[in-house]
């Protein structure tokens, strides 16, 4: 699993990456409050999971945790924080966070806690209405037991379709949630959609269009 830890005590943060890299994970560490921001900003940012101390230069934990929670919900994150700092944890869970471990910490639990919620994401990693199905840790499409190749673009337009399976979405929502606010015309995603419904075709699952509101999953 690929580990994002932001962590300004260079120290510490090398610790705990060989820890997890121990573990198997791949990690990536960063330093900098506003840079962690920066990387966080879009849904695409290829993390698994999120460790994040709150105290950070140029931009705090906490700043960080909004960013990332404004363009995914999905995302572990566990937030690290100063023993005695109860209202910053509290603020923390209130900004999305799945957990947190109080400084000092023991290298055991702060294991623990990251399988935990790795296991976690795990259960809620794979989408499915009617015979599609999406295992979104393997990024691999199925339909009616068949794998589903299709290309980058369009494999990221029918993920954000399939978390909101039952509403329409429209296109300004999957400009920004599938395309990270890439700068696509109207006409690039109605070509996207036009793709899918072809490769969708003689299946149980339908994509709809909603005039006035946008495109819809729908099994039949």
């Amino acid at each position: 699993m690929k580990l994002l830890l932001i962590e300004d005590d260079a120290l510490l943060a090398e610790t705990l990456a060989d820890v997890l890299r121990l573990e198997g994970h791949r990690v990536t560490t960063l330093q900098d409050g506003r840079e962690a921001r920066q990387q966080l900003s879009h849904a695409d940012h290829g993390q698994d999971l999120i460790l994040l101390d709150l105290n950070l230069p140029h931009c705090s934990g906490l700043e960080v945790l909004a960013a990332l929670r404004q363009c995914d919900a999905k995302t572990p994150a566990l937030i690290l924080t100063a023993r005695g700092a109860i209202e910053d944890r509290v603020k923390g869970l209130d900004l999305g966070a799945d957990d947190y471990l109080a400084k000092p910490f023991a290298l055991d639990e702060l294991e623990a806690r990251v399988r935990a919620l790795l296991r976690r994401q795990a259960r809620d990693a794979s989408l499915q209405i009617g015979t599609l199905n999406f295992d979104s840790l393997a990024q691999r499409f199925t339909l009616g037991g068949e794998y589903l190749n299709l290309p980058p673009r369009e494999q990221r337009l029918l993920a954000c379709l399939m978390r909101h399976t039952g509403e329409p979405v429209d296109k300004v929502r999957l400009a920004s949630e599938a395309f990270a606010g890439e700068s696509l015309g109207d006409n690039a995603i109605e070509v996207y959609v036009h793709r899918l419904r072809r490769r969708l075709a003689n299946s149980d699952v339908t994509l709809h269009t909603v005039r006035g509101l946008g495109y819809q999953l729908v099994s039949s």
